[in-house]
């Protein structure tokens, strides 16, 4: 019998798609900027805009406001008379700026600067050999072709006299360039026109028969596996930025940038969740929902996993909104913020774009809540409140590199669930000099302990100096703990960053009272 082996080290199918996905938003990404400008300047002139400009926007009759700029080609008026027209800035800009930006940005992660000339000479081979803008063209002949010069420069590294240097990678890149834009044009242009049309088609027929938000069933969990990239920048914004130059926006850039769904998790946690989660949950509100960087809701879905269905609920619920109003925006909104995402809006979309981020919100707030209500007395009982720390590790791996968004989360520690299991009668709040700070702390806990109608539990203030060993649990602020420690090492210690309102005092209370039924059953 024959046994195949499998080398644990090999990467899997999932981290290919990731690494392919992240290649591709190198090549977006650092080109954001373009496609606000783009947007903006589509929003502003073309007909519909908010300020219709016939020379800026390309459209008209440039006569009729004095324009003495070169005229591009005729228009004939409906009386017969003919008239000068002009490309404007909407259609060269989405035609070649943004898509030789890619290749030059897909060049250069190949093969630096040389890398980034001949992508852009290569790309303009798709350009020109199409009649639609050719992003997914750029993406592909902007790192092959880099990827071909460098393999062509190999032939005669080191075998060049010197002198000739210059001349050699001048020309290489130079013929090289021109055989292979005259390639795309022939070659490249057409296969990606009808893979373009396919995909045009495919996602034509899914609003036409209601069934685009399903979408969210791939998108949601692709993005906390950050497996979305390819989905996003391989196929959505190319075709979206297509529907813009037609009908002057795009819904296809709304079904990930939405932050509501994640907005909804972390209020979500906010109201229900237990430990480090639910204190930390509100901080993250205004990293995800105003700054825009999703990843800082998604430790929150990984510790507790079956939480996806709320993302998948809400992302299910604003696309279906977006579909209903018929919105769009004009351009990529990145980062995912409620600010990029309303900038981008198209004038007469914001109803239907408002409303689906409130929809997509209350809708995974909701099914998140009833998910972490539902699970909530199992996990005091199991002394559990979710490890985020570990979430927040499996969240950076699933990424493939460190966050600096998600390190302030991985650094916190949990207060509820610490002492499961033990009865805590003597609870002691220790500072410096046991006066002050602690004091205030000690008399907002036994407030909460007396209107829980809990008796038998003492709580009082201390110096940590003082501390003797006999409390069952020890509150201190987060940089006094390791010392409270050394005085008390048989306490449970809990840190804490405000004596006056932490949200760790609720959760307490009910440990105390999860740990009295333990001990009367």
């Amino acid at each position: 019998m024959t046994t195949t082996s499998v080398d644990p080290k090999r990467p899997g199918t999932r981290v290919h798609v990731q690494r392919f996905g992240t290649f591709l938003s190198g090549m977006v990404m650092p080109n954001i900027p373009a496609f606000i400008a783009w947007g903006l300047i589509t929003a502003l002139f073309i007909p519909t805009g908010w300020a219709p400009n016939g020379i800026l926007g390309g459209f008209g009759d440039m006569n009729a406001v004095g324009w003495q700029g070169a005229a591009t080609s005729l228009g004939t008026a409906e009386d017969g008379t003919t008239f000068p027209q002009y490309v404007g800035l909407v259609g060269p800009m989405i035609t070649y700026l943004l898509p030789l930006l890619i290749a030059n940005m897909g060049g250069r992660m190949i093969y630096d600067t040389r890398g980034g000339v001949i992508a852009t000479i290569a790309t303009m081979g798709v350009i020109v050999g199409s009649t639609i803008p050719m992003f997914i063209g750029a993406m592909i002949m902007g790192p092959l072709s880099a990827w071909l010069l460098k393999k062509v420069d190999a032939i005669w590294d080191g075998k060049i006299k010197a002198g000739f240097e210059m001349l050699v990678n001048n020309f290489s890149a130079g013929i090289l360039g021109a055989i292979l834009a005259i390639a795309a044009f022939f070659g490249i242009a057409p296969v990606v026109t009808g893979i373009s049309s396919v995909l045009e088609t495919a996602v034509d027929w899914l609003v036409a028969n209601n069934l685009l938000p399903l979408a969210s069933i791939l998108i949601e969990p692709g993005k906390v596996l950050f497996l979305n990239n390819a989905i996003n920048h391989g196929v959505l914004t190319p075709l979206g930025v297509q529907q813009v130059e037609q009908n002057g926006k795009s819904l296809l850039f709304l079904l990930e940038a939405n932050p509501g769904p994640g907005l909804g998790i972390l209020l979500a946690y906010s109201f229900f969740g237990l430990g480090i989660a639910k204190a930390s949950a509100p901080g993250a509100i205004i990293i995800q929902f105003l700054g825009g960087i999703h990843e800082i809701y998604f430790p929150y879905v990984l510790m507790k996993p079956i939480i996806i269905l709320a993302a998948i609920g809400g992302g299910m619920t604003g696309v279906a909104i977006n579909v209903a109003f018929q919105t769009g925006l004009r351009a990529p909104a990145s980062p995912g913020s409620i600010f990029a995402v309303l900038f981008q809006t198209a004038p007469d979309s914001y109803v239907g774009v408002i409303l689906s981020v409130i929809g997509a919100a209350g809708v995974s707030f909701l099914i998140a809540a009833v998910i972490l209500r539902a699970s909530r007395k199992g996990d005091l009982a199991a002394g559990s409140t979710g490890d985020l720390g570990a979430a927040v590790a499996q969240t950076e791996a699933y990424k493939g590199k460190s966050s600096s968004v998600l390190g302030g989360l991985a650094g916190q520690t949990d207060a509820a669930g610490v002492g499961a299991g033990r009865p805590l009668r003597n609870i002691v709040f220790a500072c410096d000099a046991g006066m002050g700070s602690s004091a205030m702390g000690a008399s907002v806990l036994r407030n909460k302990i007396k209107k829980a109608g809990i008796e038998g539990v003492t709580v009082v203030n201390k110096a940590i100096a003082n501390l003797d060993g006999t409390a069952d649990l020890v509150i201190t602020h987060q940089d006094l703990t390791d010392r409270a420690r050394t005085k008390s090492p048989n306490s449970v210690h809990i840190s804490v960053e405000n004596f006056m309102n932490s949200p760790k005092y609720d959760e307490v209370v009910e440990l105390i009272m999860l740990n009295d039924n333990e001990v009367t059953r």
